[in-house]
């Protein structure tokens, strides 16, 4: 029985022929506690994120630091989905995340569904099924499927996926080439 415990190699390739029926074939696994959790992350969500307070996967609408930090250690394995996209303008990056985050909420429910109850996906961006966000998780009309991103949950992206070996810089236009990643969180 899968759930409740690590991932074993034959495990892990299952869930790899999953990985690849939904196309996801760039992916690293990772251990859980190479995640990377930190104040800065929340303060640069705080002050400096115009979704501060307007997403219900978004702070203040998830829990603190702690909680977070918490949260990551009930986990024994992560799956770190690559990304990467040019666009031409900042408004062109919003209909291809959120559909990248559909097909990701469909591969959590299909590796839940392989038995990892626990298996939990944070989006390579913030949640964007609405083109109108409620702004609260009470008033969200997609609970089932609204998952934050990383940096919600206070992860340095930078830090966790470079530790991996995986690229990211910080961009200075949009006409560059983004990196970006998602997050499965499995036992």
């Amino acid at each position: 029985m899968p759930g409740g415990r690590a991932p074993t190699i034959t495990d892990r390739i299952r869930l790899e022929e999953i990985f690849a029926r939904f196309n996801f074939t760039d992916y690293r696994w990772i251990e859980a506690t190479q995640i990377v959790v930190a104040n800065w992350v929340r303060f640069k969500c705080i002050f400096g994120c115009s979704s501060y307070g307007k997403k219900g996967t978004c702070p203040p609408q998830v829990p603190p630091v702690e909680e977070c930090r918490s949260f990551f250690s009930e986990y024994s394995d992560a799956v770190i989905f690559h990304f990467t996209k040019q666009v031409d303008s900042p408004e062109d990056r919003i209909p291809w995340s959120r559909e990248v985050s559909k097909e990701l909420i469909r591969l959590e429910n299909e590796v839940f569904r392989s038995g990892y109850y626990k298996a939990f996906m944070l989006f390579m961006d913030e949640c964007r099924f609405c083109v109108n966000c409620a702004g609260s998780r009470e008033g969200c009309i997609n609970k089932s499927d609204a998952r934050p991103g990383p940096e919600s949950l206070a992860v340095d992206v930078f830090s966790t996926v470079r530790s991996a070996g995986y690229p990211i810089e910080v961009l200075s236009d949009y006409n560059q080439e983004m990196n970006r990643y998602a997050f499965l969180m499995i036992e």
